[in-house]
């Protein structure tokens, strides 16, 4: 057909682009999120571990993880009842490239931030970054093998979240329904700050 592009979504062409970013510390799960959401085949720019990681990345705690992102996973989501389509950005976790976070955040509206309990001190400069930086957020505690053994407002507290409204969910990266809830969620903060902002001008 002349004219045909392959690569058109029609469908998704008709919603509204919005752009979220998936953070986290390394070995949290963010690979597993997008992967688990997404409707298109994600992009994925994942390099397996070796003896040079030895001494920079910190494995306690994750000692099978055997390959990491070192640029950015990507995937997309349509959500037709919310009118949108989420293109989601998963950031590289391990510290020395943290550098393409600050890319990353161009043109994001919002971020989910996954945390590991196991690991919970990982979690604070992922969760400072986008304080820091006035971008919103919602924070998924990733549920491995599908146990949690602390209750949201143990998490929170840990977290010292400087906005106690800040939403704090409790979900397994593996499961598309659970991932797609937190992205509602954010949604629904995206769309409370726009109503406040505009109620305020």
């Amino acid at each position: 057909m002349p004219g045909y592009d392959p690569g058109y979504d029609a469908d998704a062409q008709a919603e509204s682009p919005v752009k979220i970013l998936i953070a986290g510390g390394f070995g949290v799960g963010k690979t597993t999120l997008v992967e688990a959401v997404s409707e298109i085949e994600p992009l994925r720019t994942e390099e397996r571990l070796t003896t040079a990681g030895v001494g920079v990345d910190d494995l306690d705690g994750i000692e099978s993880k055997t390959a990491t992102t070192v640029a950015m996973d990507f995937g997309r989501i349509t959500l037709t009842d919310a009118g949108v389509v989420l293109y989601l950005f998963g950031t590289p976790g391990q510290e020395r490239f943290w550098f393409m976070w600050d890319d990353l955040l161009a043109g994001a509206l919002g971020a989910i931030v996954l945390v590991d309990t196991r690991r919970l001190d990982r979690s604070f400069p992922a969760v400072d970054f986008f304080e820091n930086r006035g971008l919103p957020f919602v924070v998924g505690a990733n549920c491995f093998d599908g146990e949690q053994h602390y209750t949201a407002d143990q998490i929170r507290a840990a977290l010292h979240l400087k906005d106690p409204d800040t939403p704090l969910l409790m979900l397994d990266a593996r499961s598309r329904e659970d991932v797609r809830g937190a992205l509602l969620s954010l949604l629904d903060l995206l769309i409370a700050g726009a109503e406040k902002t505009a109620a305020s001008v």
